[in-house]
C-alpha cells in the first residue's frame, strides 16, 4: 500500500485577478512574478495597460512593439508650439534626444522595465524639456525608476495622432549636415537593414502590413477588452469571416500592454493596398460580432479555446 503524502495541499491564497508568486510576471520579462515585479525592492508598480485613455493608444502600442520606423507629432499642453516627435526607435535606443533645432524626440522602443511605460515617457519628456534649455543637451534617459509623477497622458493634448511610417531610419539625420551623416553611415545602414517594409492601413485604425521576406503579415492592435474580443473573433472564425484575401490565414495574436493584436499570414505579393477593403469589411463584421450577446456555440467555444492558445505575450 502506498504511503500517504506528508505534504498537505495548501489552500489557494491568490485572489482572482492577482498574480501568484510562481506565475510568469505579466510585464512579459519571462521571469516569475516573485523574481520580477513581486520581488522585494523590485519595480514599484506594474501597469497592465499603460497607454489607456489616449486616443491613439493602439497606434502607440504598435509603434512601441511592432513597427520598425515611424514617427508622430505630439502637442504639449503647456507649450503647444514646442515640437515633440514620438519615434519608434532613436539612435542607440536612446529614450529621448534634444536636437540642435530644439526639437525633442521621444523614443518608444527602449529597455526601461520600471513598470509603467507611460510614466517613464513622462519623466523622460520632462527631463528633455529641462535639457532643451541647455545648449548641447543631446541624449536624455533614465537610470533609476522615475517614481510618482506625470505620465505621458498628463503632458500631451489627447487627440488622434498622425502616424508617419518611414522606409528606414534616414529621418534620424534629416536636420544634420553631410559630414555628421557620413560619420554615422555604418550605424544607419545597419539600422535600415533591420527595418522590414511596413505600411499603416488607411481604412482602419492601428493595422500594419509588413513584409518579412518569406511572407507578409497584417498585425492589427485592437482596443476591445480581451474576453469580448476573443468571443467576437471566435464567432467570425467559425463563420469563415476571418479570411482577408485568398490564401491568407488568421494565425494568432500578440498580447501587449493590455491589448490584443491579431495577426494574419498573407501570400507574398499581397501588399497593403489589397488589404484596405477586406480590412474595412472585417472591422464591420467584428463590430457586429462584438454586439452579439448570445452564448457561444460548442463550435465557437472550441474556436475560442484554440485562439486563446495562439497568443504570444510581448514584454
Amino acid at each position: 500500500m502506498a504511503k500517504k503524502s506528508r505534504t498537505k495541499s495548501r489552500p489557494q491564497t491568490t485572489a482572482p485577478g492577482e498574480v501568484g508568486p510562481r506565475q510568469p510576471c505579466p510585464c512579459g520579462s519571462g521571469k516569475r512574478y516573485k523574481a520580477c515585479h513581486g520581488a522585494p525592492g523590485g519595480a514599484d508598480v506594474y501597469v497592465a495597460r499603460p497607454f489607456e485613455g489616449l486616443a491613439s493608444e493602439c497606434d502607440i502600442v504598435a509603434m512601441r512593439e511592432l513597427v520598425p520606423a515611424a514617427t508622430a507629432r505630439l502637442t504639449l499642453r503647456a507649450d503647444p508650439q514646442r515640437v515633440v516627435r514620438l519615434c519608434t526607435l532613436l539612435p542607440m535606443a536612446a529614450p529621448a534626444m534634444v536636437r540642435d533645432s530644439g526639437e525633442i524626440w521621444l523614443g518608444l522602443q527602449v529597455q526601461h522595465q520600471f513598470g509603467d511605460p507611460a510614466r517613464d515617457l513622462g519623466a523622460v519628456l520632462e527631463a528633455a524639456l529641462e535639457g532643451a534649455l541647455e545648449e548641447g543637451a543631446g541624449v536624455v534617459g533614465l537610470t533609476d525608476p522615475p517614481g510618482p509623477g506625470a505620465r505621458l497622458q498628463d503632458l500631451v493634448d489627447d487627440g488622434p495622432l498622425t502616424i508617419e511610417v518611414h522606409e528606414g531610419f534616414d529621418f534620424w539625420f534629416s536636420d544634420v549636415d553631410g559630414e555628421e551623416r557620413a560619420a554615422a553611415a555604418a550605424a544607419l545602414e545597419q539600422a535600415n537593414a533591420s527595418a522590414n517594409p511596413t505600411a499603416r492601413l488607411t481604412s482602419v485604425e492601428a493595422a500594419y502590413w509588413t513584409n518579412v521576406g518569406t511572407k507578409e503579415h497584417l498585425r492589427w492592435v485592437m482596443p476591445e477588452p480581451e474576453d469580448r474580443l476573443l468571443d467576437a473573433l471566435a464567432r467570425l472564425h467559425t463563420a469563415g469571416k476571418d479570411v482577408l484575401v485568398d490564401d491568407s490565414r488568421f494565425v494568432g495574436m500578440f498580447r501587449t500592454h493590455g491589448l490584443l493584436a491579431p495577426v494574419w499570414d498573407l501570400p507574398v505579393g499581397t501588399g497593403p493596398e489589397a488589404l484596405e477593403e477586406p480590412a474595412e469589411r472585417f472591422a464591420a463584421d467584428l463590430a457586429a460580432a462584438l454586439e452579439d450577446a448570445a452564448e457561444l456555440t460548442a463550435e465557437e467555444r472550441a474556436a475560442r479555446s484554440g485562439l486563446a492558445n495562439r497568443q504570444v505575450t510581448l514584454r
